[in-house]
């Protein structure tokens, strides 16, 4: 359970102290794209716990993709939209990465501008700097992790946003692997000449090696890490790739299709199984499929998901130690009416969520407890 709350009076050491003896819940956030904020559950038990961010709070419109960095701030890709006509002059200008601290608190934004339109997967890389797909330009741009100044343009499709073959057309996910190696997921989107958007090219997994992260080889020419996988039996008739997670083992990689479906492959390319997410039980599929995240500290598979016969409400999809069958959904399933077209999620790092111990002894530190707004993550009966 967690409780929020708003100290208006000075509480007790003694109702502190006995605080301390709990410890932290794991949580996951999930970025709501259509109602514009960030929520809570209970990882355990699916439990809906709250709002992390209020509706549409400093610019937080269409929340896709969700990262804690190493600073142990939440950035949110937010903004632009993926598929109107880019040439309109009424197509958005808010583009942007934004910052909150762990407890939903706005810190600004630490990306924006520079070409960036429409983001959807950010990631830090080894350098600390962060890197953010920019769906409808056709590029990565590279922003100082710290103070959000823009760097480069790491990556794009070589073709002004036009795409081209295996290149870089409508990147989506981002993931850097234990060896510094930038894996991204595309759509196979480019924009046409009167600045509408098509599907011309293959949605593949792409990868940029070590040498081109760190800036020694070019980025002109990615490695296709894998090609347009076969349908599944629950698509209805496309590919999408979109989410990206390494197992615990760091021995393969998860991909999420948004059409359907979760597919597992070792480093070397090769399929080595497939996770159905056809929660709705229809052929095809009436369910899309977000992105994903391993559980905190398990080995537990979370996707996001909604229903598109049931006004986009969204579900928590749960696969215990990443197993599951690849012709029925066999997983946990944690619906909830707060879940509006949900794209982004993530799970809270324990690094993340200070211990009510180490609470207890900032807040002795400031001499008076001043009014304050927290939220205290207590587990059940530990």
């Amino acid at each position: 359970m967690i409780n929020s709350f708003k100290a208006s009076v000075v509480f007790s050491v003694f109702t502190l102290l006995g605080i301390t003896s709990t410890s932290a819940n794991a949580a996951l956030l999930v970025g709501n794209s259509a109602s514009d904020r960030i929520i809570r559950f209970d990882e355990t038990t699916g439990t809906f716990l709250g709002d992390f961010t209020s509706p549409g709070i400093n610019g937080l419109e269409d929340p896709d993709d969700l990262t804690f960095g190493p600073d142990g701030n939440l950035y949110v890709s937010v903004g632009g939209n993926s598929g109107g006509n880019i040439l309109d002059p009424l197509y958005p200008t808010n583009s942007a990465v934004l910052r909150f601290n762990p407890y939903g608190q706005y810190l600004g934004v630490a990306a924006a501008g520079n070409g960036l339109t429409r983001p959807y997967g950010n990631a830090f890389g080894p350098d600390g700097n962060l890197y953010v797909s920019s769906f409808r330009s056709n590029q990565i741009l590279k922003f100082d992790g710290t103070t959000g100044s823009f760097l480069s343009v790491f990556a794009s499709d070589n073709n002004g946003g036009l795409g081209s073959l295996n290149g870089l057309n409508g990147p989506n996910g981002l993931l850097f692997a234990p060896d510094g190696s930038l894996y991204v997921t595309t759509e196979g989107t480019a924009n046409r000449l009167n600045g509408s958007l098509g599907f011309p090219y293959a949605s593949q997994v792409l990868r940029y090696s070590p040498e081109q992260v760190l800036g020694l080889a070019p980025t002109t020419a990615p490695t296709v890490f894998i090609d347009q996988p076969a349908l599944l039996p629950e698509s209805p008739g496309f590919i999408s790739l979109l989410g990206l997670a390494i197992s615990p083992d760091a021995q393969s990689l998860y991909v999420s299709d948004f059409a359907g479906g979760i597919r597992q492959y070792d480093f070397a390319g090769t399929l080595l199984s497939i996770l159905s997410t056809n929660y709705t039980g229809t052929i095809p599929s009436k369910n899309f499929v977000g992105s994903l995240t391993f559980g905190t500290d398990s080995s537990d598979l979370y996707a996001i998901g909604f229903d598109t016969r049931n006004q986009n409400i969204g579900s928590i999809l749960a696969f215990d130690q990443t197993q599951g069958s690849a012709s029925i959904f066999s997983g946990d399933l944690f619906t909830d009416g707060s879940l509006l077209r949900p794209i982004g999620i993530t799970a809270v790092p324990a690094a993340a969520v200070p211990e009510p111990a180490t609470m207890l002894g900032a807040l002795l530190g400031l001499g008076g407890l001043r009014t304050l707004k927290r939220r205290l993550k207590i587990s059940q009966g530990a």
